[in-house]
């Protein structure tokens, strides 16, 4: 195991399961042997505001907050939401974008603009390191919405060499028995989308 800490940044609009994916990682990452730390912050979180949760591992963590401009994995639910934290990423960083918008009553009261071709700014910058995925649609085939962030994790898995067992091990636990088979199909489902 090596001695850096890794930094990985979910951002999402309230309601998403951002915090839930980010309690499975927890769980997954502290399996395998790392010591991990996490801190959210929800800005209205019920009312569609933002949510984010920092989360980092490795041999050994102080801090669950990461520093501006020190994040290695951004992994939004959300694109403006993904956007929004575009300059907490290294240079060398990678970003994984869930291809959904949910319009801020801004935009919906016609006051702002929702920005065009967010998935274009990306590239300009990480070029080669990000993972576009129609989290959503791939949910709502596996039948429920509301699964999306387990597509998402699914496809955020396959970052790692850890077995697929321990992710769906992990997954299950967190979870009521009645929806474990949708999940798993959902969490297969985001990581088939990055084969």
């Amino acid at each position: 195991m090596e001695e850096r800490v890794t930094n990985v940044l979910l951002s999402g609009v309230g309601g998403q399961g951002t915090i839930l994916a980010s309690d499975i990682l927890c769980s997954v990452f502290h399996e395998m042997g790392y010591d991990v730390k996490k801190s959210e912050v929800h800005g209205m979180a019920q009312r569609g505001g933002d949510v984010t949760t920092h989360f980092r591992f490795g041999k050994k963590v102080y801090s669950p907050l990461i520093k501006y401009g020190e994040v290695d994995y951004l992994v939004s639910m959300e694109l403006l939401e993904g956007l929004r934290y575009i300059n907490w990423l290294k240079r060398e960083g990678k970003v994984l974008l869930n291809l959904q918008e949910i319009f801020p009553p801004a935009v919906n009261l016609g006051k702002m603009k929702y920005p065009e071709d967010i998935v274009s700014q990306f590239k300009k910058y990480f070029n080669g390191r990000v993972y576009p995925i129609q989290g959503l649609n791939l949910a709502i085939q596996c039948g429920d919405p509301r699964a999306a962030n387990i597509v998402i994790l699914g496809a955020f898995s396959t970052f790692f060499e850890f077995p697929e067992e321990v992710w769906e091990r992990n997954l299950l636990s967190h979870l009521p028995p009645k929806i474990h088979e949708l999940n798993l199909k959902a969490f297969r489902a985001g990581r088939g989308a990055m084969s």
